[in-house]
Formats: structure tokens, sequence, C-alpha cells
């Protein structure tokens, strides 16, 4: 996390009350300037499964979550945000599937949107990655009309270590899903065991806004950026190096012709903003990265 005083608190202590409680909490705080580091180590001083790690300086929110994997060293791995609240029974509900069903790569529950102020606005069943064949399930993964919630499932560690994490672009979750469903499917635990917040500092006008939480310097040093085309690239990459049949691999790669076609606006958006803001001084492409933008 960074800058995460105000939802920290609380979940910590909703990880912390796992009835599961064989697991260590990496904390991996990304140079924060508020009272971050605090509620860090008060709760690390009461817990010793916590293990509480600070950046000299943001390296980016990719990066950042991408290095807890790296100090992990169990057999399975979640992330986990901030701001986001876990069930008491999540961690138990998830590892039993595991456990028993070897053939399953990430289990995640049902996903309760609240807001701000931990209200409830609706409930998710997102059934991506469990089809039976892998083309299916990339394809399933690859769209963009569901929320990821599946990244913040329980995965399994030795398969995750075989990818390449996510990337540092807009949409690189959705490519690491898409990955780790090539290996093998995803399970979902139809219950409301976890509760995604979705508030004004995490919700974005649109992909190259975002770009500014990979890069957090983009503000200051502006540059054209490629998301749309990124993603597609990584498809391909990421078709080309999991091992498949020669139909399924096929089958893939016929599917991201047609993704290219289904995002043919972002991805000539992508060339065209290009165009635009070497056309443009420092203070309009600065804008392009801006705080604004996240709203």
């Amino acid at each position: 996390m960074y800058n995460g005083e105000d939802f920290l608190d609380e979940a910590i202590t909703s990880l912390l009350a796992q009835t599961y409680t064989d697991f260590e909490l990496i904390i991996s705080d990304n140079a924060s300037t508020d009272r971050t580091e605090e509620i860090c180590r008060k709760h690390a001083a009461g817990d010793p499964r916590i293990r509480y790690s600070r950046n000299d300086e943001n390296i980016g929110g990719v990066n950042n979550e991408n290095r807890t994997f790296r100090l992990a060293r169990g057999e399975y791995f979640r992330l986990a945000a901030h701001d986001d609240v876990c069930e008491p029974e999540l961690l138990e509900r998830c590892v039993a599937v595991l456990d028993e069903r070897p053939e399953v790569v990430v289990c995640h529950t049902a996903m309760v949107s609240i807001d701000a102020d931990g209200h409830r606005i609706g409930v998710r069943y997102g059934e991506e990655g469990t089809a039976a064949r892998p083309h299916q399930r990339f394809r399933q993964l690859a769209y963009r009309y569901y929320p990821c919630e599946a990244t913040y499932g329980v995965i399994r560690s030795d398969i995750l270590a075989t990818t390449r994490l996510q990337q540092n672009y807009t949409g690189s979750d959705r490519v690491l899903l898409c990955e780790l469903a090539l290996h093998g499917p995803f399970h979902l635990v139809r219950e409301e065991l976890f509760r995604k917040r979705f508030h004004d500092r995490n919700r974005y006008q649109d992909w190259r806004g975002r770009m500014a939480w990979f890069f957090p310097d983009l503000a200051e040093h502006p540059k054209p950026t490629f998301p749309n085309w990124l993603q597609l690239f990584d498809y391909l990459v990421t078709i080309r190096r999991v091992p498949l049949p020669p139909t399924e691999r096929l089958l893939c790669l016929l599917w991201t012709g047609e993704w290219m076609l289904a995002h043919a606006k972002g991805l000539g958006w992508d060339v065209f903003q290009a165009a635009r803001m070497m056309l443009h001084g420092r203070a309009w492409r600065s804008r392009q990265y801006d705080e604004q933008r996240w709203l």
C-alpha cells in the first residue's frame, strides 16, 4: 500500500482474524508519508506472523505488489489491498479447495462491493476462468467487463512463480489471470467472504491516467504510453510461453485476433494520444496523468 491510513487498520484486523491461522502477512509499504508505517508497526508488534517492510521510495504500485510475492515463503499466496476487508472464513474455505483439488490454480470467493464507508453496493459471483478448456478460460478472462476479483484469490505459489507476475501497464492483471488460467481452472466459492472497497482514490477516468499508478513520476516527466498495445503484446507472449497443446494455442491466438477487433478503438486511441502528446507542451502532457483523472 501507499498512504493507506484511512482503511489500513480495518484491513489488517480482518486478515489477522482469519480462522485459518497458518500464514504470514507480508506488508510492503511503498514509502508512505501518512500514518501507514505507525499503524503497521503497531500491528507487527502484537503478532509475529506480520513481516513489515518499507521501501525507501515509491517504486510504483505493481512493483510493490510483486515485491510481496518475492518475499513470500508459503505454498499458497494471496494478494491483499489496504482498503479491502476479508471475512474470517475466507482463507479456510479457499485453502480447503486447493488442498482437495490439485488441478485448481486459483480459488476465490464471491465479491461484495462496498463504498468508502463500508456500505454494501452489490455482490458479484465471478465465474471467469472456471471453464473446462484453456482457450475458453483465456477468452473469459481477457475481456474487460469484469473487475478482476480473482486477482485477490488464493493462488498456488509454484504456478505463480512461473509467470512474469503483473507488468507495468493498466490491464496487466487480466493478462496475469489469463496466464494462470492456461495452467489450470479457477474455482469460485459461492460465499460472500471478500469485501472490495471502491472509493475516489482507487477509481480513474481512463487507462492512460491510471498509468501514473505504475509510474509515479509520469506526472512530472510525462511521456506517451500505450496500455492497450502493451496488453495485446503480453497476450501474445503469454500464449507463446505457456506449455499448451497445439490446438489450444491456435484457438487462443485466433481469439486474440477477435480481441484486437473488439478493442480497435483503444488501440487506435493509444496511437492518436501519443501523437497529440508530441504536439503539446509539458503542462498539457502532465495533465494526462494527474490525480484529477482518478475521479
